[in-house]
C-alpha cells in the first residue's frame, strides 16, 4: 500500500510537470510568433538621433551652420508634441572637419549613445568615411551638405538633402549659354579642393557641350591669398565671363584683386559663395560682389512663407542671418524626422524604405530623390546686386 501511494504522487507530480513545460513552450511559441509580426516599436522616454559637425576647426563655420538649422528643427518638433508621441534627444558630436574623429564619434554614437537615425557629417571627406560604416550597419542617414558624388554612392540607406557638384557646375555652364548668352569663359579653382575640382569638371563638360570656349583655365593651392598672375592671364585670354567655384573667404578675395588688374567681367560660382556678404569677410566694402551670379539652394528674397518664417525663426534663435548650410541642416533634420513618422518606428529599414519615398516641402525647396538617393530639387541662381543677394532665376536639378 506504501509503496502504491508513492507512485500516486510520484505520478501526479510528473503531469503536473509536463503540464507547466507545455505551457512554458505555448507561451515562447506566441511571444516568438508576435514579435515576428508586430513592427518594432519606439522603446524608451526618447528617440535618440545622432548628429556630426565640425564645430571647431577650418571648417567650423559650415559645421556651426548646418547644427544651428538642425537643432532648431528638432526644438520645433519637440515643442509641437515631439516624434511618435516621444521627444527627441539630438546628440551631437564635433568631428573637427577630420576624417578619423568622424569615424570615432559615428562609432560612439551607434555604440554608446544607442541612436536610431544619422544627420551627418557636414563635409565631403569625413562624409565618405562615416558612409562607409553607416552602410555597414544599416545606418539611416543623411547629410546636409555633403556634395561628393560618392557619399550616397556608399550604401542605399546614405541620402543628402544638398545638391551634388556635378549638378551645381553643369547648370551654371548651362546658364552662360541660355541666360547670359556669352561664348568665352575662363576658370579660376582650388586644385587641392575636391569641391572645387568637382563643380570645375562639370562645368567644363557642359560648356564643351553647348559649344563655349574655355579661353582659360587657372588654379591655386589652399591657403594661397595672391591670385593677381592668374587673373591677369585670364584677362589676356579675352575671357567674358569668369567661373570661380570656391568659398567665400577666397571669392571675396579674387573679386577684389580682379578689379585690380583691370578685370571687369561677371564672376560665376557654386553655393560656396553663401556667406560671401557677411560682415565679417566683405566689411564695409558692401559692393564689392556685384554682379557675380552663384548656384544656390535658395534665395533670401524668395516670398516663399516657409522659407521667410525659417529665416525669421534662425534670427530670433542664434542673432544672426541664415546661410544656405543652416537651411540644408535645417531641412536634412525634418527629412529624417519625416521619414521615421512616416515609418511608424524606428527600425532602420522602415526609415529607410519611407526616406526613398519621400515627398518633402523644405525652406529649400521640394524634394523628392532620384535612383543615387540625390535629391531632385530647384536650383536657385543668385544675383549679388546693391549689395544684397537677389533671385535671378530658378532651374531644376534634373536638367
Amino acid at each position: 500500500m506504501r509503496k502504491s501511494k508513492s507512485k500516486r504522487v510520484f505520478t501526479a507530480i510528473l503531469l503536473v510537470s509536463l503540464a507547466i513545460i507545455m505551457l512554458l513552450t505555448s507561451c515562447g511559441d506566441a511571444a516568438e510568433k508576435e514579435t515576428e509580426t508586430t513592427a518594432p516599436v519606439v522603446t524608451g522616454d526618447k528617440i535618440k538621433i545622432g548628429g556630426l559637425a565640425p564645430l571647431t576647426g577650418n571648417v567650423s563655420i559650415y559645421g556651426i551652420a548646418v547644427n544651428n538649422g538642425v537643432k532648431l528643427a528638432i526644438q520645433e518638433v519637440n515643442e509641437n508634441g515631439g516624434l511618435l508621441g516621444k521627444q527627441i534627444d539630438y546628440i551631437v558630436y564635433d568631428e573637427k572637419g577630420e576624417t578619423v574623429e568622424a569615424t570615432n564619434a559615428y562609432n560612439r554614437l551607434v555604440n554608446d549613445d544607442k541612436i536610431v537615425a544619422l544627420i551627418g557629417d557636414v563635409t565631403s571627406e569625413p562624409s565618405i568615411a562615416v558612409a562607409q560604416r553607416a552602410a555597414r550597419d544599416n545606418m539611416p542617414m543623411i547629410t546636409a551638405s555633403g556634395t561628393s558624388a560618392d557619399i550616397t554612392k556608399q550604401g542605399e540607406n546614405v541620402f543628402r538633402a544638398c545638391f551634388i557638384d556635378e549638378v551645381q557646375g553643369d547648370l551654371m555652364g548651362a546658364f552662360v549659354a541660355n541666360n547670359l548668352e556669352l561664348e568665352k569663359a575662363a576658370i579660376l579653382y582650388n586644385v587641392s579642393d575636391n569641391y572645387s575640382q568637382g563643380l570645375t569638371d562639370a562645368f567644363v563638360a557642359r560648356c564643351e557641350a553647348e559649344g563655349i570656349e574655355i579661353v582659360a583655365s587657372e588654379n591655386y593651392s589652399s591657403g594661397d591669398t595672391d591670385f593677381k598672375t592668374q587673373l591677369t592671364k585670364i584677362k589676356t585670354a579675352g575671357a567674358e565671363v569668369l567661373y570661380v567655384p570656391n568659398y567665400y573667404n577666397d571669392d571675396i578675395m579674387i573679386v577684389r584683386q580682379a578689379k585690380q588688374v583691370g578685370l571687369d567681367i561677371p564672376f560665376l560660382g557654386g553655393d560656396g559663395w553663401d556667406g560671401v556678404l557677411s560682415e565679417n569677410v566683405i566689411g564695409t566694402e558692401k559692393n564689392d560682389a556685384d554682379g557675380a551670379y552663384f548656384t544656390n539652394h535658395y534665395a533670401p528674397d524668395d516670398p516663399n512663407e516657409q522659407l521667410q518664417s525659417f529665416l525669421t525663426a534662425y534670427r530670433e534663435a542664434y542673432g544672426m542671418e541664415a546661410v544656405s548650410f543652416a537651411a540644408l541642416g535645417y531641412d536634412a533634420a525634418h527629412m529624417m524626422i519625416q521619414a521615421i513618422e512616416e515609418a511608424g518606428s524606428t527600425d532602420s529599414d522602415a526609415i529607410i524604405a519611407a526616406m526613398k519615398d519621400i515627398e518633402y516641402e523644405g525652406v529649400t525647396g521640394s524634394i523628392t530623390f532620384d535612383d543615387n538617393n540625390n535629391p531632385i530639387k530647384t536650383v536657385s541662381i543668385i544675383l549679388v546686386k546693391d549689395g544684397e543677394y537677389t533671385l535671378f532665376t530658378k532651374m531644376q536639378s534634373d536638367e
